[in-house]
């Protein structure tokens, strides 16, 4: 079993969410990563996924090219919106093209190029279309940039029309003037009360962030705790609905390309690469807090997926540890404890409770670990910092004689988290192969990828502190 879709040798980029009759139906970006001599199945561009559950995907080649946008379905007739792009100079369109039966697609003659007075030539691209009842007309926002001095131009351009043909050039949708680049892949949706505008940015923070409005018209606020959905190896999140639920479709970059200046042939290692453009495809299920702010939690089809649950043995390594039928306490006054559990296998969920005692320092899972609990991929929380952090196995690498040689950067993955002594959080670990999805406290969601460690095992552990867990279950297939 497959949980979270890649489409063969090629990689899932940009998600287009759709839901139409009763199935989702995503578009997405596919890129062939080389592989297009060994079939059709392998073009680059556009593709349509059916799924009824985001775990059993049936996929169907559109035979449009360009780069992300929307579709919408208007009195009968779908309308795909989307962009090309020219180099020397760069320049970038918006394309429309409809289908009767999403099927056979015509692209129409019409081409919206970027005015050159608001908006930059060379940043125009990712068309999202709604109907605004409020106004009578199309708006279609857009990943652009504003024209002026700084490079922090990036912004949501907006044009709007009465037939979806001719297009109207409007002041920014949203210009928070904060980051180069464009606003990427904006998206837009109710829920209640309130709007919520989201979009992607690789020139500041490498997220997937929200704004939230009670008008279209703003002002658009960033939430003051968390204003994105997961970690920068998260990228190019889009939401859809079926009515009732709501979905954030986004991708899990891999490290598999080589790149002259990130990936030198000589690396030591797998994870200790750039991230690529493309991967696998994960969704979250999008839900509302009581004061408007979002959270995600798993896709419940995928949640739900591994039913078969396997015994798992506790051998204690360090500290104080106590163990008893899926409990686990560790106990490290000053210091470290931990034990090990059993094998990680390649698809697998492991579910844990956790709760901690008062000024406990760390404490959380480690994956893919050595048979003395030493290299592999640690799983952070810390109460102090009011966070999740992800710390691969590269931090444990060091030259015969040079001693030990890390990164130059504190953190490498991390996603906020209030926590309480005393109180219990769920940890649902998904594993995919390399990719590794965690869920904390129904609050927070984190992606990652593990390369240079497998058929390992999974570790507990506490640092200065206590922390026990409970629950401990590990499903597969």
């Amino acid at each position: 079993m497959e949980l979270f879709y890649r489409p063969g040798k090629a990689v899932l980029g940009d998600v287009i969410p759709f839901y139409d009759e009763g199935k989702f139906k995503p578009f997405f970006l596919k890129h062939a990563r080389g592989h297009e001599a060994e079939g059709p199945e392998y073009r680059t561009g556009w593709f349509m996924l059916t799924t009824e559950d985001h775990l059993h995907f049936a996929e169907h080649d559109t035979g449009i090219t360009g780069g992300t946008g929307s579709v919408i379905k208007v009195d009968g007739l779908y309308h795909l919106f989307y962009c090309t792009f020219e180099d020397n100079p760069r320049r970038q369109y918006v394309r429309h093209a409809t289908s009767p039966d999403l099927d056979r697609w015509t692209t129409l003659e019409e081409v919206l190029p970027p005015d050159g007075k608001i908006y930059d030539l060379a940043e125009w691209r990712d068309p999202f279309v709604f109907w605004n009842e409020e106004a009578g007309e199309w708006w279609m926002i857009l990943a652009s940039a504003v024209i002026g001095k700084t490079e922090r131009r990036a912004c949501v351009g907006l044009c709007v029309s009465k037939d979806l043909h001719s297009w109207e050039y409007r002041e920014p949708f949203y210009a928070p003037m904060a980051a180069g680049g464009a606003c990427e892949c904006p998206d837009l949706f109710k829920i209640g009360d309130w709007y919520y505008l989201v979009y992607s940015n690789y020139c500041d923070r490498f997220q997937t962030m929200y704004r939230m409005s009670k008008s279209l018209t703003g002002p658009w606020t960033a939430p003051v705790k968390d204003d994105a959905f997961d970690t920068c190896a998260y990228y190019a999140a889009k939401t859809g609905t079926d009515g009732v639920n709501r979905y954030i479709y986004g991708w899990n970059p891999t490290k598999e390309l080589p790149k002259k200046t990130f990936n030198p042939s000589n690396r030591i290692s797998q994870d200790c690469c750039s991230w690529d453009w493309g991967g696998n495809l994960v969704v979250h299920q999008v839900l509302q807090n009581e004061d408007g702010t979002l959270r995600v939690v798993p896709e419940p089809h995928v949640d739900a997926a591994l039913k078969t649950k396997n015994p798992l043995a506790v051998e204690p390594m360090i500290g104080s540890c106590e163990a008893a039928g899926g409990q686990v306490k560790l106990s490290a006054r000053e210091g470290f404890a931990g034990a090990l559990l059993g094998q990680v296998p390649a698809c697998c969920k492991l579910e844990a409770q956790v709760e901690f005692t008062p000024e406990t320092r760390r404490f959380g899972i480690a994956l893919q670990v050595d048979e003395n609990f030493d290299a592999g991929y640690y799983l952070y929380l810390e109460p102090a910092r009011e966070r999740l952090e992800y710390v691969s196995g590269i931090r444990f690498w060091g030259e015969d004689g040079e001693g030990g040689k890390m990164f130059p950067y504190a953190v490498e993955l991390e996603r906020p988290i209030h926590l309480e002594p005393g109180k219990k959080y769920s940890i649902k670990v998904f594993v995919d192969g390399t990719v590794l999805v965690v869920y904390v406290g129904d609050q927070i969601a984190m992606n990652a990828r593990m390369y240079d460690y497998k058929d390992r095992r999974f570790g507990l552990f506490v640092i200065d502190g206590q922390a026990e867990f409970t629950d401990l279950a590990l499903y597969t297939e």
